[in-house]
């Protein structure tokens, strides 16, 4: 029996290079984002596993809509081994007095409220199917020990998955369910193309920062969720190596 992994924000970056991997690991892989067009793109990026990937477009800060995909998931699978709550967004990098409520709210309601609706519902699949439990894998980011400058809604809601992931471990241990973070540091997607050409560092300066290839990234998840279920990555940093985490500045 092939196992069932879910990934938000599958529509690009770690998310698409996770799914993909989960898919050549022999998963069946549910492909979640708000649209479905580079949902679909991702799953044409192995067209020799298409029957591997179901596309369900939504909004994880909808509760109905996540209520939604969990059903179908059940309906179709009647079970979920694996939650990779990957899906995030950043409000536009202005001081944090300048931020709009709107710009906060939006950070909050898909970084941390999505993860938690997500979390909630994969739990009441994986406590209820047999044989009982499965995995949560959070991305908590390096954000989640550090800030970026003008970072304060995307900081504190990774700061929170922290604790999100922690909670969830304790609560899920008795049904079987373990919990991980994997806090991740300048993959090189679209998104962090800017990081070798320039970006805001703690001192004011501007300075290109080493990047790593998202496959790492990707070949870390499929790790963690291949382990047994009496074992548990709690927390792993992949993070470029010469990236300016680790250190003073």
């Amino acid at each position: 029996m092939k196992k069932v992994a879910l990934v938000t924000g599958a529509g690009s970056g770690i998310g698409r290079a996770a799914a993909l991997a989960l898919a050549r690991a022999g998963y069946h892989v549910v492909l979640n984002g708000r649209r479905e067009q580079p949902l679909q793109f991702t799953a044409e990026q192995a067209s020799h596993l298409a029957d591997q990937f179901v596309v369900i477009s939504g909004d994880i800060s909808d509760p109905k809509a996540v209520d939604a995909m969990f059903a179908q998931v059940k309906e179709r699978f009647g079970r979920l081994d694996v939650l990779f709550n990957n899906a995030g967004i950043s409000a536009p990098a202005v001081p944090m007095e300048d931020l709009t409520y709107d710009q906060w709210q939006s950070v909050i309601g898909v970084n941390l409220t999505g993860a938690f609706l997500c979390t909630q519902a994969a739990i009441r699949i994986m406590k209820a199917q047999e044989p009982q439990g499965g995995r949560i894998i959070n991305n908590g980011s390096v954000s989640a020990h550090a800030p970026r400058p003008n970072s304060a809604p995307y900081t504190a809601t990774k700061h929170a998955m922290t604790g999100l992931t922690k909670s969830t471990s304790l609560d899920g241990r008795r049904y079987n369910i373990a919990c991980g973070q994997i806090d991740i540091g300048n993959a090189l997607t679209e998104m962090t193309q800017r990081m070798s050409e320039g970006v805001p560092q703690a001192d004011g300066s501007i300075r290109g920062e080493a990047t790593m290839d998202v496959q790492d990234v990707a070949n870390a998840v499929v790790y963690m969720a291949e382990l047994p279920l009496s074992a548990n990555v709690q927390f792993m940093t992949v993070m470029a190596t010469k990236m300016p985490f680790i250190g003073r500045g």
